[in-house]
């Protein structure tokens, strides 16, 4: 095993030992996308009981949560996982150690996904069980619509890390909001028509935009969105590289002049 990969390594199991030895932090892990899924999937069935239409589209409305939901976790998974450091005053040992910047983000992304995938797969289970959606009926473009919804999660959480080493814990409230905030103008639940003309640039200049309207197109016309696609990977490319920028300036100025982020603690 090289050097750079024993220290990404060793990132990654000082976040799984804190997994091991607490039940409620697994059981958070999927606490909110099951919560999420039992919301939806009720209101759905109700709407199937309602109206022909809501039955046709039923599974639009729940790939829409679990798909949204991979975005979420992945940059939440991210973003938490650095905030552990900054909560255990770990940040100090990680500035003297001889880590290099891009084997600390390896290592957060590697625990991103496996935070997601702990926290979709019973979601995933639930939405088969209780509502018959099977969110492999997709198809081969599932993988891509994953694939691009994680990345836009990490470009996300890469700059809100970069923000909470400048700026301490007054940033630390970005790591819950930013994709909240992002979510009206990602086209999750309606199509981006449904937005003011004015406001449709700026939802097209979202990853995840492209993301749900391919989604759309795969469940409701039977089509594999390769231009959907194609945008979203594009878009990502140009996020998580202005991220990296970011994060790589802030980092060696923290790493110089010690992380503004040191001082913050996790609440209670």
């Amino acid at each position: 095993m090289t050097g750079a990969l024993r220290r990404i390594w060793g990132l990654i199991y000082r976040h799984l030992a804190l997994y091991r030895r607490s039940w409620p932090r697994l059981v958070e892990l999927a606490y909110w996308p099951v919560l999420q899924m039992c919301i939806w999937g009720f209101v759905t069935e109700f709407m199937i009981r309602q109206s022909g239409w809501a039955a046709a589209a039923s599974g639009v409305l729940l790939g829409a949560v679990l798909l949204w939901e991979v975005c979420l976790r992945s940059q939440m998974g991210f973003a938490i996982s650095f905030l552990e450091e900054v909560w255990s005053r770990n940040l100090g040992n990680l500035f003297v150690a001889p880590i290099r910047p891009w084997e600390l983000v390896v290592g957060l992304i590697v625990m991103s996904v496996l935070r997601m995938f702990a926290g979709i797969v019973p979601a995933t289970l639930l939405a088969l069980a209780l509502y018959r959606f099977d969110i492999l009926e997709i198809g081969p473009a599932l993988p891509l619509l994953f694939a691009n919804l994680m990345a836009m999660g990490w470009a996300v959480a890469l700059a809100v890390t970069a923000l909470v080493l400048r700026y301490g814990a007054g940033a630390e409230v970005l790591a819950w909001s930013v994709l909240f905030g992002l979510a009206p103008l990602s086209a999750v639940f309606y199509p981006v028509s449904v937005l003011p003309a004015w406001l449709q640039p700026v939802a097209l200049a979202i990853p995840a935009t492209h993301v749900f309207e391919g989604m759309r197109a795969v469940l409701l016309e039977g089509r594999f969105a390769a231009g959907n696609l194609a945008a979203a990977a594009a878009l990502n490319a140009a996020w998580l590289g202005a991220a990296a920028l970011l994060f790589t300036a802030v980092f060696r100025t923290a790493r110089r002049r010690g992380p503004g982020a040191e001082g913050t603690r996790r609440p209670n």
